[in-house]
């Protein structure tokens, strides 16, 4: 059994350690809550913007196609990964790395197997992942994990539609955890390109718009807007499930370290105790020997 001084120094260092996570929950919880912030005031342009492109498609001439519509033969594929660029957050990055390997495997196999997958990285353990397996990537971008402003997220997804128009890729999927409370990400596998659209039964009646300039115009200018309104909320609620794991994991780290001490100081007081009675029974001893001497 361990001495009291040994008990004595693990006990500090769980309660330094105690903390240390109580800490970082608190930081964890405060940015949870400015960027969930930024996707609630997200949503209601985000919702404006899917209902205007639907009255659109209703009344759009249906040859009318955007370049980033064209569906084609999926043979060069692009994975955006996003991740985060810490650790210490449970199994949030982990779940992102096992769909990304069951979807090399079960969805892309022949793809992969002629190294036509390619990946683009959001958050270092996505970048650390990939080159570890020497998967072939195109880009890294952990820097909107911490700076995630509708500005950088725009020059990215400009650049990843001039790919898919130009047919460097005839595929994009976006692979992240979507937020649904602090403590529950929903593991997410979405395609961004081509883009695909799907009408809602209840504005499938005539909407008597007035279009200025052509209907026409002003779809095309949507689509790029879309794509990258879609491709800033994916990061966004990226960064914020991050956060919610993390403010969980270290929540529960807290509570670990607070059960381990009140284990290890009843193991202090049992060994106090036992050293104690020894004591006692040493002294009780000597006294009984002096007096048969």
């Amino acid at each position: 059994m361990a001495n009291l001084k040994e008990i004595r120094n693990r006990i500090a260092s769980v309660r330094s350690t105690q903390k240390i996570t109580s800490a970082m929950k608190m930081v964890s919880a405060a940015k949870l809550r400015r960027t969930q912030n930024k996707i609630i005031n997200l949503r209601p342009y985000a919702n404006h913007l899917s209902y205007i492109l639907n009255n659109l498609l209703i009344s759009k001439n249906e040859d009318q196609q955007h370049p980033l519509e064209e569906v084609r033969n999926p043979e060069r594929i692009l994975i955006i990964l996003i991740t985060s660029n810490k650790g210490l957050c449970g199994g949030f990055n982990n779940a992102v790395i096992k769909e990304t390997e069951r979807t090399l495997l079960n969805v892309y196999r022949q793809q992969h197997q002629q190294k036509n997958v390619s990946f683009l990285c959001i958050g270092k353990k996505a970048v650390d992942y990939v080159q570890k397996k020497k998967y072939p990537l195109i880009g890294i971008h952990s820097d909107l994990t911490d700076n995630c402003t509708f500005e950088n997220v725009s020059l990215l997804a400009e650049e990843i539609m001039q790919k898919f128009i130009s047919k460097e890729y005839d595929k994009v999927e976006v692979i992240f955890n979507r937020f649904k409370n602090a403590a529950t990400q929903v593991l997410t596998n979405q395609t961004i390109l081509p883009l695909t659209h799907e009408i809602e039964k209840d504005n499938k009646q005539k909407i008597d718009f007035i279009f200025e300039p052509k209907k026409e115009e002003i779809y095309d200018q949507m689509i790029p807007l879309f794509i990258k309104v879609t491709l800033y909320r994916f990061i966004l609620n990226s960064v914020v499930s991050e956060h919610g794991a993390r403010m969980t994991a270290m929540h529960q780290a807290t509570e670990n370290a607070k059960d381990l001490i009140k284990d290890l100081n009843l193991t202090y007081n049992k060994v106090r105790q036992a050293a104690i009675t020894n004591a006692l029974i040493e002294m009780v001893s000597g006294a009984e020997s002096l007096k048969n001497s």
